[in-house]
């Protein structure tokens, strides 16, 4: 099919050359050999008059004009597949959808498990993949490489719709059996003891640490590093160490370790979680679907 004289399969195969930015990579996608997908290119070159893709040493990088054509046609590709794709089988019970979310593990323990659990029942078919959010999320979400983003109000992205789904409080966790703490902890003694804290990506970003240092000019004695909030609470079992957490998830392990859920000596920063997706997902009825059994699972909390 042609629209003003352009092959509208080339954008499928434009959008996927942008994106990989390597022939042998978009034939592999596009299930094309490399000499097809490089006719396709040059197809492309010449309706669009510009190179499109240059190579640059090993690399193909795109021409200033590709790159103002790689939002809008992933955007057209999105869209297509939202409001005819998708629009056309809107059935939950019998949909194979798979939907990708970029989450923190919390959210996965005190929300999401729930979510998936109550959408089997409804939709059996429907599968889940749980991302990191700690990589590119405003990347991945731009590329639509993601149905949702669950992320704090500061990872989520200008210029696509999001909703708030709940707030969130810290609290500190102590071993059971530690005798230096009674009910309360001072700010001498959170700063004197040794702390359990999460890092994030391959600089090893602190979860609080930027902000606290910023608050009160001190930094924590930190003493063990995880790489995900749900190993916290059974990292300070035994010890005398300290861990900063999210309170909704300190209380979930309150349940099952021994451990002590106290308030936090500092004023720390009330988290705001939301839940974005793409533009072009905002009226796809399943994704509807998926995303108000999330936000109905957040009011319960």
């Amino acid at each position: 099919m042609r629209f003003e004289h352009l092959d509208l399969n080339l954008l499928v195969a434009l959008d996927v050359l942008l994106e990989e930015r390597s022939i042998t990579r978009s034939a592999e996608r596009l299930h094309m050999t490399q000499s097809a997908t490089s006719g396709v290119l040059k197809r492309l070159r010449a309706y669009f008059d510009d190179e499109l893709l240059v190579q640059v040493g090993r690399k193909m990088q795109p021409t200033p004009y590709a790159l103002e054509l790689q939002e809008p046609v992933r955007d057209v590709m999105l869209k297509i597949r939202s409001s005819i794709v998708t629009r056309r089988t809107f059935e939950p019970s019998s949909s194979k959808r798979h939907f990708r979310i970029v989450c923190a593990d919390f959210t996965i323990t005190i929300l999401l498990s729930n979510v998936i659990q109550n959408i089997e029942k409804e939709a059996p078919g429907i599968t889940f993949e749980m991302n990191t959010p700690y990589h590119e999320p405003e990347a991945v979400l731009s590329r639509g490489d993601v149905d949702f983003l669950l992320v704090p109000e500061r990872y989520t992205v200008d210029g696509h719709p999001q909703k708030l789904l709940f707030s969130e409080q810290h609290v500190c966790v102590v071993w059971q059996e530690n005798a230096l703490i009674k009910d309360t902890i001072s700010f001498d003694q959170y700063i004197d003891m040794g702390h359990v804290s999460v890092g994030f990506g391959s600089s090893r970003q602190l979860s609080i640490e930027d902000w606290f240092m910023k608050q009160y000019d001190v930094q924590r004695r930190i003493e063990v590093i995880s790489s995900d909030f749900n190993t916290l609470p059974q990292l300070v079992v035994g010890t005398n160490r300290i861990a900063t957490m999210h309170q909704r998830l300190a209380e979930y392990y309150a349940r099952y370790l021994p451990i002590r859920v106290l308030p936090t000596p500092v004023d720390l920063p009330t988290m705001h979680e939301h839940l974005q997706w793409h533009r072009a997902l905002e009226n796809d009825p399943l994704h509807r679907w998926v995303r108000n059994k999330i936000e109905d699972a957040a009011v319960q909390l």
